[in-house]
């Protein structure tokens, strides 16, 4: 397992090389002229030309990567080209508040995708038909549309939440669990409904098995077989499912934290690259590639508990 390990932290560096050196590649070609957009349009030739200088754009492209690359290896991203703050400081605030609105809809996802799955698969009947049609509904609705549509209803017309804002933890835990719940139902629910239909899937399938009526032959209770054995057996493939997700969930955070007002990393993403703000992007995506690598180990060693056969030694 060990050995297993080792090899999937260095598949996730060399992913986390590659995806760094295209971004910054795409920085440089996208055509934004940073110089000019902070220069300001009455800016002279000659201030331009100095600002270009400063930021070190006017060395080739290489040089500029070579000297990034260096620095980040080391922990440091430079510093905003717009807000002048340092790029891992201004990340630490913005990374908490991304986390907690796509943990906490995975973790929402997860619980109730297990819920419906496994009643699809045992009851069958009228409940199946009912979870299927729910789960087609929700991943025929954008996260975007969800969002809005409970901005509107749960936040500006019942006044249950706040509709915009967040509220660190340190701060105020309610505060911050009431900022944080509207953004996670509307990411959740396109999860809901991919990993419900994975989980009645499997169960169903494990369900079949040979081993399942041999345990309910020797007179084990439905429950014991279910929760103990059948689940277990049933969950690897939805693991897979929510790792995908996952990375479908951070994605989905950019648009869901304008919708909301969040100071997270995807309005700093949307912003950065906008304004062709390329260490703040590049802090974004090194940080962003570490999470999704970070947890796609966390799945495999899952994996790897729940399945013993797929165990590495």
């Amino acid at each position: 397992m060990l050995t297993f390990l080792l090899r999937r932290v260095a598949a996730g560096l060399v992913l986390l090389y590659v995806l760094a050196t295209a971004a910054f590649a795409m920085m440089s070609l996208t055509g934004t002229d940073a110089v000019r957009n902070i220069s300001g349009n009455t800016a002279t030739p000659a201030q331009v030309a100095a600002k270009t200088h400063e930021l070190g754009l006017d060395r080739p492209w290489i040089s500029q990567y070579g000297s990034w690359l260096g620095h980040a290896v080391r922990g440091d991203f430079g510093v905003s080209w717009f807000s002048g703050d340092p790029v891992a400081a201004s990340l630490a605030l913005k990374v908490p508040v991304t986390l907690s609105v796509v943990v906490a809809g995975l973790i929402l996802a997860t619980a109730l995708s297990i819920v419906l799955g496994v009643a699809a698969a045992v009851r069958r009947g009228w409940l199946d038909r009912v979870v299927q049609v729910l789960a087609i509904l929700g991943y025929a609705v954008p996260s975007f549309l969800a969002a809005l549509a409970l901005s509107v209803i749960v936040a500006v017309k019942l006044r249950w939440l706040p509709a915009t804002g967040y509220v660190p933890f340190a701060v105020s835990p309610s505060g911050w669990f009431q900022s944080i719940t509207l953004p996670a139902v509307s990411l959740s629910i396109g999860v809901i409904a991919a990993t419900a239909q994975q989980v009645r899937g499997s169960v169903i399938d494990v369900l079949r098995q040979d081993f399942v009526r041999t345990l309910r032959s020797r007179g084990i209770s439905e429950r014991r077989v279910l929760f103990r054995h059948v689940l277990r057996n049933a969950a690897p493939p939805a693991l897979t499912v929510l790792s995908l997700q996952f990375i479908g969930l951070v994605g989905g955070a950019v648009i869901t934290e304008k919708v909301f007002g969040l100071p997270g990393v995807g309005s700093a993403a949307v912003t950065a690259s906008t304004n062709g703000d390329t260490p703040l992007v590049m802090g974004v995506v090194v940080y962003l590639v570490f999470i999704v690598v970070a947890v796609n180990l966390l799945v495999d060693v899952a994996y790897g508990w729940l399945n013993p056969k797929v165990r590495v030694r």
